[in-house]
């Protein structure tokens, strides 16, 4: 036996709102599309990716400190409004 566990490691990721690191199942991705912030519950979009927990604290958090601009290498504001109707929406 090599003393391996037969469990599988789940990968992690880091709010880009709150800056804590958890499991990527219980983090929102959201990717840019053309000046938007759209939500990719599914994680099937094109594009690079960027975390958030699905709370509003985390996401104006991320609005406050121009997190999405900076993750997704964008000049100037992107825009939001999807992803807080995703976020207040969700359960």
């Amino acid at each position: 036996m090599s003393g391996r566990t037969q469990v599988r490691a789940c990968p992690e990721r880091t709010c880009v709102g709150c800056r804590e690191r958890a499991a990527k199942r219980d983090l929102l991705r959201v990717v840019k599309v053309e000046d938007a912030c759209v939500p990719d519950p599914r994680g099937t979009l094109p594009g690079r990716g960027a975390y958030v927990h699905p709370v509003l604290v985390c996401l104006d958090l991320a609005v406050r400190r121009r997190a999405f601009s900076r993750a997704f290498r964008a000049r100037g504001q992107l825009d939001t409004r999807p992803l807080r109707r995703a976020v207040e929406d969700s359960p």
